[in-house]
This record gives C-alpha cells, structure tokens and sequence, in this order.
C-alpha cells in the first residue's frame, strides 16, 4: 500500500485538493445559482476562485514546488483557463445540446476537465526545476 502511493502520490493529492477545491468551486456556483447570474457566468466565478485555492493547496501541500511563484502561477492560471473553457464548452453541450441539469452537468464536465488538467500541471506547471531537484 505504501508502494503505491509512493508511486501516485502526487495523483492522489491533487485529486483530494481537487476535490476540496471543487466542493469550493461548486459551492459557489450553487450559491450563485440562487441568483439572475446566467450558469456560465457562475461557472466563470466559480471556477476562478477553485482555481486559486488549488494552486495554493498544490504548490504548498502536493508538488512543494517554492521557487517561481508568479511564472508558475501564471501557468497554472493558463492551463486553468484552457480547462475553464473546456468546462464551459461541455456545460453548453450538456446543458443546452442534451437538457441536463446544470449542477449535474458542472460535476461531469469538472471530473473530466480535472483529468486533463492533472497532467498539464504536473508536466508543465509544477515541472521541478534542476535547484529543487537537490
């Protein structure tokens, strides 16, 4: 068992911080569910603020990767964003093509888009550097 997550332990992290950074992202895109905001325009505030709790969680907890703050903020930002616009994408689909619920509809297109995500971040973003490799 401890070979195992030796070997998947930054998957399993980043899919425990993903999913408290999605039960925040979902949250508030229920909360702003209870409002006029349209549902992509929720899901464009919800998935902002699940964006930066994830980096932090991330960067402190799972990759502990200190150096390049900004540059690796930026990058997980931007992976973050081409994920938001994925996410978006599959909410029309879902929502507007196939008359799901909505929230049912975010939870899918949220575990799909983490997926895809986790490899760009791990690969890109929290890439170690030649100095934290030591």
């Amino acid at each position: 068992m401890v070979k195992i997550y030796s070997k998947y332990r930054n998957f399993i992290l980043y899919g425990f911080i993903g999913g408290v950074c999605t039960l925040v992202d979902i949250g508030v895109y229920f909360l702003l569910g209870h409002t006029s905001l349209h549902y992509l325009a929720a899901n464009v505030i919800s998935y902002n603020i699940g964006i930066i709790f994830s980096f932090f969680l991330n960067r402190h907890y799972n990759f502990k990767v200190k150096d390049k703050a900004v540059s690796r903020f930026c990058s997980f930002y931007l992976i973050s964003l081409i994920g938001m616009a994925l996410c978006e994408g599959m909410l029309w689909l879902l929502v507007d093509g196939f008359g799901l619920n909505s929230l049912l509809a975010k939870v899918l297109a949220t575990f799909f888009v983490g997926l895809v995500q986790f490899l760009c971040v791990k690969r890109i973003t929290f890439k170690k550097s030649a100095a934290n490799k030591l």
